[in-house]
């Protein structure tokens, strides 16, 4: 079980580094933007709403936009507390 375990973590360490790698060449640039254009074809096409309906949204689930709210509210304050921080 620890073995299937650690060689997770080492793909998804390797697969993030993989990707890091990739984006930024030439063929990760073209593979991005074609996936990009595809998946907003298949959502033009299908006529998904994926977050477009913000105000339904946030009158359908109030307690959770209020929450949100809050959240970006104390996110603000502490960003002018911690200007430039960076995590660092």
């Amino acid at each position: 079980m620890w073995v299937f375990l650690i060689s997770n973590i080492a793909g998804s360490i390797l697969g993030m580094a993989a990707n890091s790698w990739f984006v930024d060449t030439k063929m990760g640039v073209w593979f991005y933007r074609k996936s990009d254009a595809i998946a907003t074809w298949a959502t033009n096409k299908l006529n998904i709403k994926i977050l477009k309906d913000e105000n339904n949204w946030i009158s359908k689930y109030p307690n959770v936009s209020n929450k949100l709210n809050e959240l970006e509210a104390r996110v603000k304050i502490l960003e002018v507390r911690h200007p430039a921080d960076d995590g660092k």
